[in-house]
């Protein structure tokens, strides 16, 4: 084997950046190209405009050859499928040009691929579908234009790439996913072929699997993977970066391939530090020492000790930030709301850029064999006692008082939460901000769209009423606004998915809920209509988990003051008289650690939170929670412990792929029938189909019929046809069972 002639790996980089646009340019040309309000050459124009802002600012921050092919305009997994050739047979009928798009989002005849989440992050991304038929013809015109485009700027970069392992790991349609990887490397070689050709001298190999716990024969195709690669002739050099925690065996294992650079989380994984293996000497690392998770300014004189230890067992070391910055929101100078006190302790992601050239130049100027003294930190303070176990009553005396109290039908329909969000009530909610409409006009808005939607609830005949969340800009910031603790930015926006953005909160102080939250707004829905009404919450682990959490005590002690300020409002909206109130928890799957030794203690604690907020209740108030995309079924035990009375999950967008799990869940369940992030509307049949499914699995009286999520995303025209086709279905169901009911009765 010929080793390449490559130069050396930049002395500082990244390993990705935002991609949304700073002012969401993105979301808003993708979303008027779906509308027909843009034109398909508009919108590439758009990602040009945002690759170019991207890469010059990056250079001007002080980055050589910073990343490219990190932009996506919906999600880089699905980008890596398309780019591989692996595109389900029943998209490639899709108009020419919408096929990327029917993949991610579906078509009025063909439901769109599994949505889940990336690793524990709130990011998600689109789960590739490869089965024994799937032919692999690589495509690498994507990645080469961009690294022609750049240097059409001026600007040379690396290429990055979801690395093969991780790719199939994260692919589904396979009993063993790793039995496709010699087919997936030879797409692989025709990229980096292409790429070389190209002019690039690196490229970036992303493989975030490897935090996870891999079995002895995934680490053998993480060898066989990279000396395949390593000798590919002409190749660029390879850079494998892995992050999201520490990789453990998998770092050895790639240590032994002729791969020249590796990537390691230092912010999440400095179990790497303890036995670096001495194939290191001969390599490249590149060390995340500035975090791509969070808000919070890095340790200058920590990180640079780390950096020089490194120094003493590697060939080069390169400073870098632990993940992509897509998870981190554009430049803390757009700020100008946050107090000056907490400034000081932020870094967004152009700060995180400079914080790595400033670490990167420091380095180069310390003689070799330093290593600079890193003054005593005090360590956090040790968890505070647990509350004592909130017990409430056994699960069927609580469901015999609220069956008598609410006294709903078979199959009861409701929906999770949200209604659209629609233009005049953004916009509403941007004057209000602004200073051009004052609180009474504004609560008139907001009166005006809540009876609204009790109206249209009422008309469509759902069990449940929701009051459709129009005050709300987002699930957890709307509870950070009104909570202490918390701080808000008004720029701060951060990829969810395709077009979604949030604008995680800042959890920078101590918890407390000075007022009650939703009281108002629920108690004025439910004086509308004689129908149960839903209370409305974020559970603790999401407001948690949706936010940018300080570091300095332990983050259980944190979530549970969280849910003692739930805990206050579910009291207070029971006292005002809601029967029904929902305690969300998405996010209880996403914080769960990636190593299994490290989860029970997560899980204990989550549902100890949980119990807490949920614990004053009393027998005939009914208490629901809700997760989406999120794999519940890997965590059932954990959400049967949560002991809520009605559970509703995502099971739509996935075909129903968890209710074989299900056969022995304890409570009430509503196995979402509606998948709310496509466009497409589901028929009436369709959804009576899966409500059969859901009846073959738990009995009649424990199933509840809803979507899959909240419906904010949606067009009321799409939501008014889901739901009727919803009742539709359900009732038909509904008369067929009590009429079996009846003749057995008879």
């Amino acid at each position: 084997m010929t080793t390449p002639r490559i130069s050396p790996f930049p002395a500082a980089t990244v390993l990705g950046y935002p991609r949304i646009g700073r002012r969401r340019e993105l979301k808003r040309a993708l979303e008027a190209y779906w509308d027909g309000r843009a034109t398909a050459d508009e919108l590439r124009r758009t990602g040009r405009e945002l690759r170019r802002d991207a890469w010059t600012r990056l250079a001007e921050l002080g980055l050589d050859r910073p990343p490219s092919n990190t932009f996506s305009a919906y999600d880089h997994v699905l980008d890596t499928a398309v780019m591989l050739g692996a595109v389900p047979r029943r998209y490639r009928d899709a108009a020419p040009g919408e096929v990327y798009f029917a993949m991610a989002r579906g078509t009025g005849d063909v439901a769109p691929l599994r949505m889940t989440k990336w690793f524990d992050t709130n990011y998600h991304y689109i789960v590739p579908e490869i089965g024994p038929d799937t032919v692999f013809t690589a495509d690498p015109g994507k990645p080469v234009a961009e690294l022609r485009e750049a240097r059409d700027l001026g600007v040379a970069t690396r290429p990055v790439l979801v690395g093969p392992v991780t790719f199939l790991l994260l692919a589904e349609g396979m009993d063993v996913p790793l039995d496709r990887l010699d087919d997936v490397l030879g797409a692989y070689e025709t990229v980096l072929t292409a790429l070389a050709a190209e002019g690039a001298d690196w490229v970036q190999l992303d493989e975030p699997a490897l935090a996870a716990d891999r079995t002895e024969a995934e680490l053998d195709a993480v060898r066989h993977a990279y000396r395949r690669l390593g000798a590919l002739t002409g190749r660029p050099g390879l850079f494998v970066a892995t992050y999201f925690g520490g990789i453990g065996p998998a770092l050895p294992v790639l240590a032994g391939t002729p791969v020249e650079a590796i990537g390691l989380d230092l912010v999440r994984g400095d179990d790497h530090l303890g036995d670096l293996p001495e194939a290191l000497a001969g390599k490249t690392v590149v060390a995340g020492v500035v975090s791509g998770r969070d808000v919070w300014r890095t340790d200058a004189d920590t990180a640079l000790a780390t950096l020089a230890g490194l120094r003493e067992r590697a060939a080069q070391v390169s400073v870098s930030t632990s993940c992509s910055l897509l998870h981190v929101p554009y430049d803390l100078d757009a700020e100008t709301d946050l107090s000056p006190e907490l400034v000081r302790r932020l870094a967004f992601a152009d700060q995180k850029v400079a914080e790595v050239v400033d670490l990167a130049a420091r380095l180069a100027v310390l003689p070799s064999g330093a290593v600079p003294a890193v003054p005593r930190v005090t360590a956090p303070p040790a968890a505070t006692p647990a509350p004592a176990p909130a017990v409430r009553t056994p699960y069927e005396t609580r469901a015999a008082a609220q069956a008598r109290h609410l006294r709903l039908p078979p199959l009861p329909t409701t929906t999770i939460g949200s209604f659209p969000q629609t233009g005049e009530l953004r916009a509403a909610r941007a004057e209000l901000t602004a200073g051009r409409l004052d609180e009474a006009a504004y609560d008139e808005r907001v009166r005006a769209e809540i009876e609204q939607v009790v109206r249209l609830q009422e008309r469509l005949g759902l069990d449940v009423l929701v009051h459709g969340e129009p005050e709300r800009n987002d699930m957890v910031q709307y509870f950070a606004e009104h909570l202490d603790g918390f701080a808000v930015t008004r720029h701060g926006w951060v990829q969810s998915y395709g077009s979604r953005c949030t604008r995680p909160p800042i959890l920078h102080g101590d918890v407390r809920r000075p007022a009650p939250i939703t009281v108002r707004w629920a108690s004025y829905a439910d004086s509308l209509t004689p129908k149960p009404v839903k209370g409305m919450l974020t559970g603790p682990v999401t407001i948690v988990a949706w936010s940018f959490v300080r570091r300095d005590i332990p983050l259980r002690d944190v979530t549970m003051q969280v849910a003692e300020a739930v805990r206050e409002e579910v009291r207070d909206l029971e006292q005002a008289g809601i029967s029904i109130i929902q305690v969300d928890e998405p996010a209880l799957r996403e914080l769960l650690p990636l190593r299994t030794a490290d989860q029970r203690k997560y899980l204990t604690w989550a549902v100890e939170s949980y119990r807490h907020a949920t614990s004053s209740a009393a027998d005939h108030t009914q208490i629901h929670t809700h997760l989406c995309y999120s794999q519940a079924d890997q965590i059932l035990t954990a959400i049967e412990a949560l002991d809520a009375d009605v559970t509703t999950i995502e099971s739509a967008r996935s075909a129903g792929r968890i209710l074989p799990t299900l056969r022995t869940f304890p409570r009430a369940l509503g196995p979402g029938v509606y998948d709310i992030h496509s466009p497409r509307v589901p028929t009436s049949a369709e959804i009576e189909k899966s409500l059969r499914a859901i009846l073959d699995v738990l009995p009649a009286d424990r199933v509840w019929s809803n979507p899959d999520c909240g419906l904010k995303t949606r067009t009321y025209p799409q939501v008014e046809e889901a739901l009727t086709n919803l009742v539709t279905a359900t009732h038909h169901l509904r008369d067929a069972i009590e009429g079996e009911t009846s003749r057995s009765r008879g």
